[in-house]
């Protein structure tokens, strides 16, 4: 490398003249000479390479052929049936239809419902504590219950409408009830006996 390359006092760097000059030959020479154009060869190597391939193809489709049985004939096509076949066709089934029913129907049997018992209804005995409306009196019924968890005895008391029909109860009453139909809004009770006349 130090051969070739001289220094400058400047420390500037240049090759001998002799390189430079084979440098600017070499791209002459490759700008004069045109490009050889290999397509003959590529079309020649093409062919060869196809020459064997179409053979083997050949040979593979005659094997083939020898080999493969034929092919069936093609399905024929149904033909289509006019109107009238058609109305003939459904009249047999009809016909086919009715000779397989039974010549005589099974009867017809209904099995009774069984009867339930009633469920008993609810009952209450409370006091009367209004009686201002026609045939309804108002019923305050209490209980007594121990509470759950600490054994206290607690009461709640619970107003309920009740129709009486004949106006007979009145105010402090006591009065045995039974629940019944909705009979309005807001009764469902019905006055079943005065346990004890207000003094």
């Amino acid at each position: 490398m130090f051969d070739e390359e001289k220094e400058n006092e400047d420390g500037v760097t240049e090759e001998p003249e002799a390189a430079a000059g084979e440098e600017t030959e070499a791209k002459a020479e490759e700008s004069a000479e045109p490009e050889e154009v290999e397509e003959p060869e590529e079309a020649a190597e093409a062919e060869a390479s196809d020459a064997p391939a179409e053979g083997a193809s050949d040979a593979s489709d005659s094997a083939e052929s020898e080999s493969a049985e034929p092919e069936p004939a093609a399905r024929p096509t149904r033909k289509k049936r006019t109107p009238e076949e058609k109305a003939a066709r459904r009249a047999r089934r009809k016909q086919r239809r009715i000779a397989a029913r039974p010549d005589k129907r099974k009867p017809i049997v209904r099995i009774p419902k069984p009867e339930h018992p009633r469920a008993a209804r609810k009952e209450r005995t409370g006091v009367v504590v209004s009686d201002a409306m026609d045939r309804t009196i108002t019923v305050r019924v209490e209980r007594a219950f121990p509470h759950p968890r600490y054994g206290k005895v607690i009461r709640r008391s619970s107003t309920f409408a009740v129709h009486d029909a004949e106006n007979s109860a009145t105010v402090g009453d006591r009065v045995r009830i039974v629940e019944t139909r909705p009979l309005s809004k807001t009764k469902r009770w019905r006055l079943a006996e005065i346990v004890e006349a207000a003094r």
